[in-house]
């Protein structure tokens, strides 16, 4: 068996480690166009930042460490040029010597990765314009930012990369502009959960332009060293470095160009055995679409996590192991500041997009008992069907413990699990870590709620659109917290009084009832549904409201 494997980093090289744990015999062959074959691109970031002091420390393997404990033979600074399937060779080209040659395979794997988006923009091509893919590209920014005293940042995309890159780069002291197009940062989450993230750029000093694009990159203004960047709305910021960290396209073009089917997004199509058209050539990583566990929609997931595991599934594969790649969550994690911002499964906008019937719970629970020093508030959302409670999705942010609550989330969603099983599971408790009633469990029992017909849920973005004529908004919040703020229009009781003033609710409209994060505005209307009043809970109360607006607290 020869085996040959075209690209490294996560997929790639997991595939072929995994290739040689099966077989002692089979010949090996990994070629990299770059000279790391294994590194950690999500560590790049911090590396910029300095919390990781060497850029060695981001490789995960060395050609001559992978070499001499699998005995495979790779091949850095080697470019795939072509696969001719019917004789089954690929050629390649030593990119240092300029040689060219053919090998042979007997089974091929493209991990041939995803390319960053570089929009044909008048002066894109400006020098101190970056893009942050590999780990030479971290070291060029660092060198840049250093050699130039670099004072002035502009990040173009609000995705993973850009906000890693915004708390970084405020970390080395830079000023910085984020510029995103879209309405909210972070698409992965939905716009009242996104919105927090927003306010925790803007309190950590991150001029954030939302809705915005990019129109030009031109010659550098007022001492600015790399470029001025020209938005659309007419704003100019003069910047020292630019940070394009638009995304990434997967990168097909051997593919393409061999005659393999390429999706409609633009990745190689695989089964779940990770084959291509081509049942002799398979794919994995981030060149290649999936499909999404919930929605069942073919996606792009650009994630180590998966590239890893469909690495291992190719290389079962192609030795004769029935293993397949059940689909994709997306699960994922970032930190920006002080703030942790977390999902797995469907969005809601994915769901509505692809018109799948859903149920949502907002809730705000404390990381853990609140008698014990440093709890924190976390906003959490879990998304589920309506039919038969299962999850389809959850994300949460929050300053302690969010990446707990997203594992334990992301567990039950594999596990085909229900809203009646968030309540029922058993987690750790003591103090320190949470509470008799985990966020976990919270979240199922608010569902379950909704599922038993006990309460039922206005969302914010009701609330906000519909005629206020129509409903009693109704606010149960105590007098200080009145104080603070409102929305307009609602009335206030608070909720120890509302049995002695029952004759202030019109009988004749609907109430919606909110109090702060949700939980005493579900027994306001519980007292008033048992007495015949047709009501409301407002999902996540008032917090969730104003995130939703917009204006969300610190």
């Amino acid at each position: 068996m020869r085996l040959v494997i075209v690209g490294g980093v996560a997929g790639g090289a997991s595939a072929a480690a995994r290739a040689r744990r099966l077989s002692e015999d089979a010949e090996i062959v990994l070629v990299e166009r770059g000279p790391d074959i294994s590194y950690a691109t999500c560590g790049i970031p911090y590396f910029v930042g300095g919390e990781v002091t060497s850029s060695s420390e981001l490789l995960v393997q060395t050609p001559q460490a992978m070499r001499r404990r699998f005995a495979i033979d790779v091949r850095v600074r080697t470019e795939a040029l072509r696969v001719d399937r019917e004789t089954r060779e690929i050629a390649l080209r030593d990119l240092e010597r300029g040689t060219l040659e053919r090998t042979s395979y007997d089974a091929l794997i493209l991990a041939t990765g995803a390319l960053p988006l570089r929009p044909r923009l008048p002066g894109i091509e400006r020098p101190g314009h970056f893009t942050l893919r590999t780990v030479a590209d971290g070291r060029a920014v660092s060198a840049w930012i250093a050699e130039r005293s670099a004072r002035t940042a502009v990040i173009v995309g609000g995705g993973f990369i850009g906000l890693e890159m915004a708390e970084q780069l405020r970390v080395r002291g830079l000023e910085v502009t984020l510029v995103e197009a879209l309405p909210q940062v972070m698409s992965t989450l939905d716009p009242e959960m996104a919105s927090l993230l927003h306010a925790e750029l803007r309190a950590n000093g991150v001029d954030l332009r939302l809705g915005d694009a990019v129109d030009r990159f031109d010659a550098p203004e007022r001492g600015a060293r790399a470029s001025t960047v020209a938005l659309r709305g007419g704003a100019r910021l003069p910047a020292d470095i630019v940070v394009l960290a638009l995304g990434v396209r997967p990168d097909v073009r051997l593919a393409r160009e061999a005659g393999l089917e390429i999706g409609a997004l633009g990745g190689i199509r695989v089964d779940e055995r990770m084959r291509t058209s081509d049942p002799r050539i398979r794919a994995v990583g981030d060149a290649v679409e999936v499909r999404h566990t919930v929605t069942g929609a073919w996606s792009l997931i650009s994630l180590a996590g998966p590239a890893s595991r469909q690495g291992r599934i190719a290389a079962d594969g192609v030795f004769g192991r029935d293993s397949r790649y059940p689909g994709t969550l997306g699960t994922g994690i970032l930190r920006l500041f002080g703030l942790t911002a977390a999902c797995t499964g469907a969005t809601e906008t994915m769901l509505v997009s692809s018109a799948t019937p859903h149920h949502a719970v907002h809730l705000h629970p404390a990381s853990h008992v609140g008698f014990y020093p440093g709890a924190a508030p976390m906003a959490l959302k879990v998304l589920f069907s309506p039919d038969d409670g299962r999850l389809l999705g959850a994300q949460a942010v929050g300053r302690v413990a969010v990446d707990k609550r997203i594992d334990v989330l992301a567990t039950a969603l594999r596990g085909g699990m229900t809203v009646d099983d968030l309540a029922e599971l058993e987690l750790a408790y003591a103090p320190p870590f949470g509470s008799a009633r985990d966020p976990i469990n919270l979240a199922g029992m608010a569902a379950q709620s909704v599922t038993a017909g006990d309460v039922a849920q206005a969302h914010w973005r009701e609330v906000a659109s519909l005629d206020r004529a129509s409903i009693f908004l109704l606010d149960v919040r105590d007098p200080a917290e009145w104080a603070e703020g409102q929305i307009a229009g609602a009335a206030h009781i608070p909720l120890g009084e509302l049995r002695e003033r029952l004759d202030e609710i019109p009988r004749e409209r609907e109430v919606v009832v909110f109090c702060r994060s949700g939980q005493r505005s579900y027994y306001a209307c519980r007292i008033l549904s048992q007495r015949g009043i047709r009501c409301r809970n407002l999902s996540g109360a008032y917090l969730t409201w104003r995130a939703g607006m917009g204006d969300p607290e610190h």
